[in-house]
């Protein structure tokens, strides 16, 4: 059995941040995610996609972003159970809750914080006979090692951000990219399309547009992929491929939370907004973009203000008879569980009573 202060459910940017404001309270805390690796979305999908809105950070590759946080909350030691799924939640008499995974690990804390972003995750994926076959022998929806696809053909479908910015990382790693759109145009960032029609002008990224996917073929791996080019000289071409790799998003999905007892409104969990994030299950909170509430918005820094509100009521809940005094950070630096400390600048801001 797994015992902490905060059991927090996702460990992305939101997640990460809030043992950062735990730390500060003193409180200790526990991850729980069924990614292999922290980060999230930001580490799984997107981890050079740029970021704009990260206060500080003109601009900030995602899993940059990431690095950053672990950085952060290093000196407050928190504890990861990664690639398993939160699957149960139990409310024990005295209030607090004991939360299973789907391999079994027990985790028991009295407050649990919900941070998993849009829920778990499902491949959309495209609509061919033969698919399920060539999954995980050729066919993948999700690129986790690049290095993976050294030397190899690989065909990318999609017109999203995560389709543009593989093909230009891979154009450097594969012997031949070959990227497919259904549209001339594309739905990623301007400066990402424009590095792609680069790389097709130097040969280095094959681009097909407007065009799809329609057939799949091998022995036991996958061989070679069919496209048919739409448009007024429709045609039907055979690709001889390694890999294809249908980056066409991600559908999210509350899974089993959505089994917990919880108030849920268009796949989001309901919290009061007007004090602290809580769920109307008393010690069960939702924060960053897993919850929803009048004028709520999905953005990374409103998750990271939902964590330090949530933080504040933990404690309190924990401590009902302690008065915290919060201070700026800037008063005494920040003390790790360990006795390291991060000493804070010379100019002290007063504290806040």
């Amino acid at each position: 059995m797994i015992k902490t202060d905060i059991l927090i459910i996702g460990a992305g940017p939101t997640g990460l941040f809030a043992v950062f404001e735990a730390g500060l309270l003193k409180l200790k805390c526990h991850l729980i995610d069924a990614l292999p690796q922290a980060g999230g979305q930001c580490s799984e999908i997107y981890p050079k996609k740029p970021i704009y809105d990260i206060p500080g950070f003109p601009e900030v590759l995602a899993g940059d972003l990431v690095d950053n946080l672990m950085e952060q909350i290093k000196p407050f030691q928190p504890g990861f159970t990664l690639g398993e799924r939160a699957d149960t939640l139990e409310k024990l008499e005295d209030g607090s809750f004991i939360v299973t995974t789907n391999k079994g690990t027990k985790h028991h804390a009295p407050i649990v914080a919900i941070a998993g972003g849009l829920g778990s995750f499902e491949p959309r994926k495209p609509q061919l006979d033969n698919l399920a076959k060539f999954e995980d022998n050729g066919v993948a929806y999700i690129i986790r090692d690049p290095e993976v696809y050294r030397n190899k053909k690989v065909l990318i479908a999609g017109g999203g951000d995560s389709a543009l910015d593989w093909s230009i990382f891979l154009a450097e790693v594969a012997s031949e990219v070959t990227l497919v759109h259904r549209r001339n145009e594309f739905r990623g960032a301007l400066d990402s399309v424009e590095k792609v029609q680069e790389l097709k002008n130097l040969g280095k990224i094959n681009l097909i547009t407007p065009a799809e996917v329609i057939g799949l073929e091998g022995a036991k791996s996958l061989e070679t992929v069919t496209v048919r080019k739409n448009g007024e000289n429709e045609e039907e071409i055979k690709i001889p491929v390694d890999n294809f790799i249908p980056l066409f998003g991600l559908s999210p999905k509350l899974g089993p939370i959505a089994d917990w007892g919880l108030e849920i409104e268009k796949n989001a969990i309901k919290v009061d907004n007007t004090l602290d994030y809580q769920t109307n299950i008393p010690g069960v909170y939702a924060i960053g973009d897993v919850n929803t509430y009048p004028g709520k918005l999905k953005l990374i820094l409103c998750g990271f203000h939902e964590a330090t509100l949530m933080c504040q009521s933990a404690y309190q809940r924990i401590f009902p008879d302690k008065k915290y005094v919060m201070k700026y950070t800037t008063v005494g630096g920040v003390t790790g569980f360990d006795g390291s400390k991060k000493e804070a600048p010379k100019a002290v801001v007063k504290s806040i009573t």
